[in-house]
């Protein structure tokens, strides 16, 4: 059977890859079109693999939602000019709306639909291009915000009387939570701090105080109320809201009576 040159031209449109490319998978494949995707994939795919080890430095952020569930997605390019490609930016998109239906959780493997997007992606841009990372989120309320650059996003899962407008701002608070505005949340509340970075903090503070030859009451004073406020400043609920810097009140005065925020996690291309 004839392939005819409108086959062709859908082929491309699909794959981005050259005509004559797409009209020989289409002859091999005998006019199959998802026959024809799979072997591009295939002779393809491996001449990616000669790429496979350089380094993917760049990419962008990507979120999707649906009621109870929110996802965050990383996905990585060698250079920037990819990644500010409308199918790399629709894949991101695309992989985080794939990931709803995922088990709950953080995963760095692709599997199924979420490696076809990859794959293809690799065939039509011709770079390394990876997953790094991404995780499903799910609770009674959910929010996410991706910066414009797509360089950064936040989920976060909440309980309780959240508005939309809230949990997204919110999300924007973690997002735009960096030195030296502010420090970004290692934890929701002080309970979450991890321990090193408590007790690390504290000895800082012990050493300062102690070089200051004031009595040791005085020093010990010092010392529980710089770390009460190293605390207050890397934890969320403790952190001044950004939106509303000029009030000075910290995230937890925004929260609704009987709200409580259960988890956040924050993306970012550059770690």
């Amino acid at each position: 059977m004839a392939v005819t040159a409108k086959e062709v031209m859908n082929l491309r449109q699909r794959t981005g890859l050259g005509m004559m490319e797409c009209k020989k998978a289409l002859n091999e494949t005998g006019g199959d079109f998802d026959a024809a995707i799979k072997l591009l994939r295939e002779t393809m795919g491996s001449k990616m693999e000669e790429r496979s080890g350089r380094e993917a430095t760049e990419g962008a952020i990507a979120s999707a939602r649906k009621e109870g569930a929110v996802t965050l997605v990383q996905l990585v390019s060698e250079t920037d000019f990819a990644a500010r490609n409308e199918s790399f930016i629709e894949g991101a998109s695309k992989i985080a709306e794939l990931m709803l239906d995922a088990p709950e959780g953080e995963t760095t493997e692709p599997t199924g639909p979420v490696n076809d997007v990859v794959e293809d992606l690799r065939i039509t841009i011709k770079e390394n291009i990876s997953l790094r990372r991404a995780v499903k989120l799910t609770g009674e309320k959910v929010g996410s915000y991706v910066h414009h650059n797509r360089k950064v996003g936040v989920a976060i899962v909440a309980e309780g009387d959240f508005s939309d407008e809230l949990l997204t701002g919110l999300c924007q608070h973690i997002t735009a939570a960096v030195p030296p505005l502010t420090p970004a949340p290692l934890a929701i509340d002080e309970a979450g701090l991890p321990a090193d970075a408590v007790e690390a903090a504290k000895k800082q503070f012990e050493e300062e105080a102690a070089a200051s030859g004031k009595p040791a009451e005085i020093v010990g004073k010092m010392v529980e109320g710089k770390l009460r406020k190293w605390k207050d400043e890397h934890t969320l609920l403790g952190q001044t809201y950004i939106r509303e810097l000029d009030a000075k009140k910290p995230v937890r005065d925004y929260l609704p009576k009987g709200g409580r925020i259960l988890n956040f996690i924050r993306y970012a291309t550059d770690g």
